[in-house]
């Protein structure tokens, strides 16, 4: 079947038309969250709203990039996985699914707050949801074949361990600039790069989320939320950890001030359960998410100062 392609025009009668909506149901639809990988609108009736989500072949905010569409199925496996482990509540609510056609309806969590670096509470909420699926899940090889999205993990790979590891032409404040040629030039963070990147795409381990970052997280009524999970896959459960961990410090680093995310840290450490070698890889993961997010496509707000970017570079390759 020939998926359809919806719009805001056509988006209510096809919620009808699956049982989303009723048939006199009157709707508004309106643009949700960041779009950036898939198509995602908030449908509005006069008494409740969801968010419904369609995977398109091109992603959403960054055309030129392709990806099979099989992302949207992976994220709605990850969420039927994960509902039984989640006793509390951490993954949105699944209200619809239609594969054919690619599309996910969810609950609306509203204009929720992001996750804060400093929210220590839905922080360790967010490990504890982790490690209770890469506990359940690892080591079980009739997974990865359910999880066939190696083009998204492949892609968002290659931003985290190889773009910033080589000469590119993304805009860096000159200091900045001659700092990543000097790593460049060095060579040996991009080895390490590679080196955790056949580890992250070696297709054995546990269910891992694969996106773990601020932008993922919503702070609503019942606590954290993770959204997103079109990266799904079968891999390293320390990139998870590795991840959240990365975003929870580099505020603080980049602000000359890394004690301050130590809370932080060490409540996500005794929620998540891990053993000293798994958060020692853990480490390696979140060095390296630091750096790609400093000289990186997908750059922070928290580096736009290049004395805070060059704090955020020294901190994170001095733990490699």
């Amino acid at each position: 079947m020939e998926p359809l392609r919806l719009d805001d025009a056509s988006l209510p009668a096809f919620l009808r038309g699956c049982g989303v909506l009723r048939a006199d149901e009157p709707a508004t639809v309106e643009p949700a969250g960041d779009g950036n990988i898939n198509w995602v609108r908030r449908v509005r009736t006069p008494a409740r709203s969801v968010v419904v989500k369609q995977a398109r072949p091109a992603l959403e905010r960054f055309p030129e990039y392709e990806a099979p569409t099989e992302r949207i199925v992976c994220e709605a496996r990850y969420y039927e996985i994960a509902r039984a482990l989640d006793v509390d509540r951490v993954c949105p609510a699944v209200l619809h699914f239609d594969a054919p056609h690619r599309v996910l309806v969810l609950e609306d969590l509203g204009d929720a707050p992001r996750l804060a670096a400093s929210d220590v509470g839905a922080a360790a909420r967010v490990a504890r949801f982790l490690a209770a699926v890469h506990g359940a899940t690892a080591g079980d090889a009739s997974l990865a074949a359910r999880f066939p999205n190696d083009g998204m993990r492949r892609l968002h790979g290659d931003h985290i361990f190889v773009l910033p590891f080589q000469p590119n032409d993304f805009p860096l404040a000159p200091a900045v600039r001659a700092r990543v040629e000097s790593i460049w030039r060095d060579g040996a963070v991009a080895a390490q790069a590679t080196a955790l990147y056949e580890r992250y795409l070696a297709p054995h381990g546990a269910l891992v989320h694969a996106d773990v970052q601020p932008g993922n997280v919503l702070v609503a009524t019942r606590g954290a939320v993770l959204l997103d999970a079109e990266i799904a896959h079968v891999g390293d459960p320390a990139f998870d950890l590795g991840t959240l961990l990365a975003h929870l410090r580099l505020p603080a680093v980049a602000l000359g001030e890394p004690r301050t995310a130590e809370p932080a840290i060490d409540a996500v450490r005794r929620a998540y359960g891990g053993s000293a070698d798994f958060e020692a890889s853990a480490e390696r993961y979140a060095a390296i998410e630091m750096l790609r997010r400093t000289l990186g496509a997908a750059r922070v707000a928290a580096v736009a100062d290049a004395d805070a970017a060059l704090r955020v570079v020294d901190f994170a390759t001095g733990r490699l």
